[in-house]
């Protein structure tokens, strides 16, 4: 396929997108629990808990990779507990490999911004759902989403675009297979290694063009909420 002239590889794009979104509902789900129990720990276990979490912005992505391949190994205790629940498939250089290490890449993406939100709920509001006897999971579907609603939203955005923009976890648990794990920027790396400079800038130019979009969304997102509180 060609855009303006540029040979434009679509396989490594939809995959990207795939892992993407699989990674961005996987995230919503395991991420609220763990945002909602952070926002209301007073102990000083939360100190430890939230550097954790937030540890894969600062760890270099070989070092997650590198550990990730020693736990997903074949023989691993993982690997055999997951066998007892039905799956026996691989957990590494193929696509759950991709899923499974973007997933704890992009773990903070998604929690801080749904943390930030459920510590800013107005208390009076939620204490008011509690004392008509709502239950703790209706007060939660029914008040505390709605009001968080731009954490969530915030936290998927930049989850995706960061899944999309991955590059050192994915390439070591997930490999460089064509067709199966080659995401996006895995493929503008072979292109500029083989000195295929055209294809490569036609893959980095939608990066630029989706990141840039990504961040103007984020910006008026936050923008829009400061004008409706003041």
């Amino acid at each position: 396929m060609q855009i303006f002239g540029y040979p434009l590889d679509l396989d490594p794009i939809l995959l990207t997108l795939e892992v993407a979104a699989i990674t961005t509902v996987v995230l919503l789900i395991i991420g609220t629990p763990i945002a909602w129990a952070l926002s209301q720990m007073r102990s000083r276990a939360r100190i430890f808990l939230e550097a954790l979490v937030a540890l894969p912005l600062v760890l270099p992505p070989t070092v997650l990779g590198f550990y990730l391949i020693i736990a997903l190994n074949p023989n691993g205790e993982i690997a055999q507990l997951l066998k007892y629940v039905g799956y026996d498939g691989q957990l590494t250089f193929n696509k759950m490999g991709l899923i499974i290490g973007s997933v704890i890449y992009s773990l903070p993406f998604t929690v801080q911004p749904i943390m930030a939100s459920f510590e800013a709920l107005p208390t009076q509001i939620v204490d008011a759902a509690r004392t008509m006897r709502a239950s703790f999971l209706d007060r939660f579907f029914t008040v505390i989403v709605p009001l968080a609603r731009q954490g969530f939203l915030v936290g998927s955005v930049l989850t995706f675009a960061h899944t999309v923009g991955e590059f050192g976890v994915v390439l070591m648990v997930g490999g460089n297979i064509e067709g199966q794990t080659r995401t996006v920027s895995i493929a503008i790396f072979d292109h500029v290694e083989s000195f295929e400079y055209a294809e490569a800038h036609m893959l980095s130019l939608i990066m630029v063009i989706f990141s840039i979009l990504v961040l103007m969304f984020v910006y008026a997102l936050n923008r829009k909420l400061q004008i409706k509180q003041a």
